[in-house]
């Protein structure tokens, strides 16, 4: 068999790797394989179109001739007929210097290289496809345009790069593909998703679709240059976590499409004084029942609350309302379903080899490997994608802890040391350094959250220090440490004292924000109302007792959604928030008092401007444990008013309490939870109460408090008059 026959029969079979080597124009001789087809001419010009032969019984066409300008296919097929431009025609796509960039992980802007583009290349309107597969012997763009048929749209290889390369003519939005593989042993691996792709058909369909091109018309440009004042350490931030599919669902069950979404969350949540919402993971993932934290399209946003557009607009809307978006994103695992990453060419391409550094046990998921500079690149393109072309305000890192240690919930034997035969994964911690690094330089006020359950130190020290970089990291400690303390009955808080007040011996260590997230109202762990000890009425009186002591406590705030209505029943994502709880003065209470300690937060510096320096805060009263009251001093600048924060968490009420203040004069009471509003006693201190010149706590002045049972007084001093 000659070159040319064994090519052809090569191609014919979809064993080709270098289709362009065969297919197209090559010298005088012109081809194409359209299996199927009944009849194919090419027009080139202006001249007389040139009739095809089939050469080949598996639908491979030739003729001679002259190539002009370009190439037009008449096809007759057995039911319909098509004119198109020949996509072999084409010459290259990506630059030399796209493919050594991303060959470096350098490539920033892969989400608008890589993948499907909605394009005009040589003045025809079409898609650019491009994959990375560099152990593929074979790689095609399917879907219904060709019969999902990898024989009749096989790709141009770009060198060493591992890069391939098409581009199709007259293929638009909307219409669905996935790519057809041949592994590096030569087995048709399963069709693949892109995991590039900007969008995604409706689950559990998981085929990839061909994004709208046209930009989206932002109006939040004022917005954007006042972000990064709005997320400095010294802002009050105060974010709403939610979950997309069940915040709301209609009459019949199901879940909004942004737009509706848009419609109740968003003034819901400004109605509340929140400054941000947290959405848990909307990137396209197959499983709903994982929230979104394992998912496989890392630059689309799930099609279950509809498109790309809708998720912008969303945005938009959001940042006109004065509220900034956080997303949940999730670089250290995904998921093995067979249309993914996992085994993408055939082989760990995305994941380690070795499951001991490879395989998540816990999750059943592979492993991102981060020092491979491709998929490092792949992540940073992610997390770029959505601050620049979204225009979010931040991502969350999920599961950095998992990222930063080799032998993460791994027995001895189990894992791989480093380099250096440590713990410690240094190619995470070199990639987080450079997200943060890139972050920062492109995307001016965005911020980058972690969510890190270990004492690794320098989380948000600069990267130029030798820290990690992030702008917040969660405490997951004050989280664990005060939930502790608030389920015990209170006749045994007394011996749980230093639950509450450890949290301050580092609170500065890093700068923090204080998480009551999803993942403590879930797996058994109850509601947060449920995790409150007594009777119902004692239940609600902690619960609102201890949300006014975590929003006066240094750290930026976040709440799960449901807690602010004090949802009695875990978090069950197939339904929504149990809103008919409003209807209930006691919950609309405990939603009061959230919306009321929002706007204390935010309108008094003191509450704020140093939740991550040590001297904004004093303790007053930190050891009288078996009084279990708690007393502390939040101080702002210079010039700015102290406030003084009280809590009781015991069920009786204690008079005559005497709290040294700095300032002399009227003391007015901001929060009082207790209060009749909120559906407390309405013990108190009626509103305000006056200084006595008599000294206490190392000041020479001090007030006579009633501190309400199961209550958390917040007072600021009255302006003199």
């Amino acid at each position: 068999m000659s070159d040319d026959a064994a090519a052809i029969e090569a191609l014919v079979h979809g064993r080709h790797g270098d289709p362009f080597a065969v297919l197209g124009w090559h010298g005088g001789t012109f081809r194409c394989l359209l299996p199927g087809a009944h009849a194919v001419s090419i027009r080139t010009g202006d001249g007389e179109p040139i009739a095809l032969t089939l050469a080949h019984a598996a639908g491979l066409f030739t003729g001679e001739g002259r190539r002009g300008p370009s190439t037009l296919l008449d096809i007759t097929w057995p039911d319909t007929s098509q004119q198109v431009e020949d996509a072999y025609s084409f010459g290259l796509l990506l630059s030399d210097e796209e493919l050594r960039l991303f060959a470096e992980g350098r490539l920033v802007e892969a989400g608008r290289t890589l993948g499907a583009k909605a394009m005009r290349v040589d003045g025809v309107l079409g898609t650019r496809f491009a994959l990375w597969a560099p152990n593929a012997r074979r790689a095609s763009v399917i879907g219904p345009f060709n019969g999902w048929d990898g024989r009749r749209n096989p790709m141009r290889r770009r060198g060493d790069s591992g890069v391939w390369e098409i581009f199709i003519p007259r293929l638009s939005a909307g219409m669905t593909y996935k790519y057809e593989l041949l592994g590096a042993d030569g087995a048709l691996l399963p069709p693949k998703a892109d995991p590039y792709a900007a969008a995604t058909e409706l689950p559990p369909g998981t085929a990839s679709v061909i994004a709208d091109a046209a930009p989206f018309s932002w109006t939040d440009a004022e917005w954007i240059a006042q972000r990064g004042a709005r997320q400095s350490a010294t802002a009050p931030i105060s974010v709403y976590e939610v979950h997309a599919a069940s915040w709301w669902r209609d009459d019949a069950g199901r879940s909004p499409d942004w737009d509706a979404l848009g419609d109740r969350l968003i003034p819901y949540a400004t109605g509340l004084g929140f400054t941000h919402l947290e959405l848990m993971p909307i990137m396209e993932h197959p499983f709903g029942g994982s929230w979104g934290y394992q998912p496989l399209g890392q630059f689309a946003p799930s099609a279950r609350f509809g498109t790309p557009y809708g998720f912008a607009r969303f945005v938009d809307r959001a940042h006109a309302a004065g509220l900034g978006i956080i997303l949940d994103w999730v670089p250290a695992h995904f998921p093995t379903d067979a249309h993914g990453l996992y085994r993408f060419d055939g082989t760990a391409l995305y994941e380690h080899a070795d499951p001991r550094e490879g395989f998540h046990r816990d999750w059943n998921t592979a492993i991102f490997n981060l020092g491979r500079r491709e998929v490092s690149g792949f992540l940073l393109a992610s997390a770029l994608h959505w601050i620049e072309h979204f225009h979010v305000d931040g991502l969350r890192v999920d599961a950095v802890a998992s990222m930063l240690y080799r032998d993460y919930s791994r027995e001895a034997g189990e894992w791989v040391p480093n380099i250096h035969g440590g713990r410690e994964n240094l190619e995470a911690v070199d990639f987080l350094r450079t997200l943060n690094t890139t972050v920062a330089e492109r995307c001016p006020g965005a911020i980058v959250v972690a969510e890190e359950s270990t004492s690794w130190p320098g989380v948000t020290a600069p990267v130029a220090e030798g820290g990690l970089g992030f702008a917040f990291k969660w405490n997951m400690g004050w989280m664990h440490d005060t939930l502790r303390y608030m389920e015990e009955p209170s006749i045994y808080r007394r011996w749980h004292h230093h639950e509450m007040t450890f949290g301050l011996v580092y609170a500065w260590s890093e700068k923090f924000m204080l998480p009551l997230s999803h993942d403590e109202v879930v797996y058994g762990k109850h509601s947060l109302l449920e995790k409150m000890p007594g009777d119902r009425w004692q239940q609600l009186a902690n619960l609102r007792a201890y949300f006014a002591f975590m929003w006066a406590h240094p750290g930026k705030k976040l709440l799960f959604m449901g807690g602010e209505i004090a949802q009695p029943r875990e978090w069950n994502h197939d339904a929504a928030i149990a809103w008919n709880l409003l209807d209930d003065p006691a919950h609309r209470g405990v939603q009061a008092v959230v919306r009321d300690l929002n706007r204390a937060y935010r309108d008094h510096p003191a509450l704020h401007r140093h939740d991550a320096s040590a001297e904004g805060f004093r303790w007053v009263i930190g050891d009288a444990s078996a009084e279990c009251v708690f007393a502390f001093l939040r101080l702002g600048d210079d010039g700015e008013p102290p406030a003084l924060v009280v809590s009781n968490f015991t069920p009786l009420p204690r008079e005559g309490w005497r709290i040294g203040v700095p300032v002399a004069g009227q003391w007015r009471e901001v929060i009082n939870t207790d209060a009749a509003a909120y559906g407390g006693g309405n013990l108190g201190n009626t509103g305000s109460v006056r200084t006595d010149a008599i000294a206490s706590h190392g000041e020479a002045q001090s007030l006579s408090l009633l501190l309400p049972p199961l209550a958390t007084l917040i007072l600021l001093p009255e302006p003199s008059p």
